[in-house]
């Protein structure tokens, strides 16, 4: 059975949810997952005893792009993860109204390609809340598992 680690920040509570829609749609396709907040994940955990690791992170700041506070660490420390050849997928919420629509999401997909990470499909850009896009997750997670 296919396991996953899936790690997420958030601070209004769309990207926990989010998250935990995620994890849902994985375990009824049988994958047995484990779902952390980011403050309790290490990078070492990515591709550790798991066949993927999705990371879901919001988009915070008006002029720049800012990670989500708890997130931000998480993200520095990523080159000591040894992701390479590792699977992952990626998520995030994010406001449209912003100039920098899910912009977090954009800098850990870069970040991710430039450590030569596996991201096994495109990543899903929540607008708002995740319930008013509850298809497009659902329909994202069954892609997920079937890139396991």
């Amino acid at each position: 059975m296919a396991k996953a680690l899936v790690v997420y920040g958030s601070t209004t509570g769309n990207t926990e949810i989010a998250a935990t829609r995620i994890a849902d749609i994985l375990q009824q396709s049988g994958v047995t997952v484990t779902v952390k907040n980011v403050i309790d994940a290490k990078v070492k955990e990515i591709g550790n005893g798991y066949d993927i690791t999705l990371l879901g992170v919001s988009t915070w700041g008006d002029d720049s792009i800012e990670f989500q506070e708890d997130f931000e660490p998480f993200y520095e420390q990523l080159d000591e993860a040894r992701v390479e050849g590792r699977k992952v997928a990626l998520f995030g919420c994010g406001d449209s109204s912003y100039e920098f629509f899910c912009g977090a999401v954009d800098e850990l997909e870069a970040k991710m390609q430039s450590l030569e990470a596996i991201i096994v499909n495109t990543p899903l850009r929540i607008d708002g809340s995740p319930d008013d896009a509850d298809a497009d997750i659902v329909a994202w997670a069954r892609n997920v598992s079937e890139l396991i």
